[in-house]
């Protein structure tokens, strides 16, 4: 068995395309344009790619982009007045926090301080709770991403055998309450799980979130699983010379698997994807106006 790709990179386009129009009709009906507030505390590259990255989609999705970019030495009291000014500003639908934060800030106390509302990355208590009780919530944009391309490759999950691998608030424990939600038997596994090959190789869909590199094998894999591989891990293959690659051996998985995502090019490009439908979605419950299909859980 050869798996099918699940080409993230071109469903995350067509996310971003349908954002751009909703926001066009928005403008056009409503007069509003949504805004997403990035902030970004401290000197870390990888996040100051990602924070470029974002603003510039943000734009070509036709939104306001409103970047704040912190020194390493503000204070955390300073970055607390912030956020309770873009809670404030009605032209902000959207805040993120870009973590990892410095070292002497409490990335909870700063999060739980972003307006609920406008929490497009899900990470507020207040969502976690929402989420976790089947209550409309901001989703996690990860595990949305994961979430659509699910829908988009199996139609319906309801009655499937899920087992989510890793068990973080950013990605797994989202994860299995968005595939509860679909009506799917979940299993939050982790790499201290019994017997951990076993409980994979019933799955139906396997998301693989735990952060080693090439941890799940083909002989994991139930033949004709779905596979979600969220990791991604720098390696080095040579001397001075680095790869990306997920958590899931691909090539072996790929003889055993129905589909899966590759890395890069796979669960990636949706995170942004996801952060931009999040701030429509924001921008729509704030102003009382009817949600766009298809953008969010």
């Amino acid at each position: 068995m050869t798996a099918a790709i699940i080409d993230g990179k071109v469903f995350a386009a067509g996310i971003r395309a349908r954002v751009a129009e909703h926001v066009t009709r928005l403008r056009q009906e409503h007069g509003i344009t949504p805004g997403l507030a990035v902030v970004l505390g401290g000197e870390d590259p990888a996040s100051q790619v990602y924070v470029r990255n974002k603003g510039r989609m943000t734009v070509e999705a036709g939104m306001q982009s409103f970047e704040h970019r912190l020194s390493t030495e503000t204070s955390e009291a300073d970055l607390l007045t912030l956020v309770q000014r873009l809670n404030a500003d009605p032209a902000v639908h959207g805040i993120l926090v870009q973590l990892p934060l410095p070292g002497h800030m409490n990335a909870d106390l700063v999060i739980n301080a972003i307006d609920p509302a406008k929490d497009v990355d899900g990470f507020h208590i207040s969502n976690v709770g929402r989420l976790g009780t089947g209550q409309k919530a901001m989703v996690p944009c990860t595990p949305l991403g994961c979430l659509m391309l699910l829908r988009d490759r199996l139609g319906s999950l309801s009655g499937l055998d899920a087992v989510v691998i890793g068990r973080s608030n950013i990605v797994g424990k989202p994860m299995a309450q968005l595939l509860l939600g679909d009506s799917c038997t979940v299993t939050l596994a982790h790499s201290r799980t019994r017997d951990l090959p076993q409980v994979v190789r019933r799955a139906d869909i396997v998301v693989a979130a735990v952060g080693r590199p090439g941890m799940v094998t083909g002989d994991w894999l139930k033949p004709g699983a779905t596979v979600i591989d969220v990791g991604i891990n720098r390696i080095e293959t040579a001397p001075g010379e680095t790869r990306l690659v997920g958590d899931c051996d691909f090539d072996s998985c790929a003889e055993v698997a129905g589909a899966i995502t590759p890395v890069p090019g796979g669960v990636g490009p949706m995170t942004i994807a996801c952060l931009l439908a999040n701030t429509v979605t924001a921008c729509c419950r704030a102003k009382g106006i009817p949600e766009p299909e298809g953008l969010t859980a």
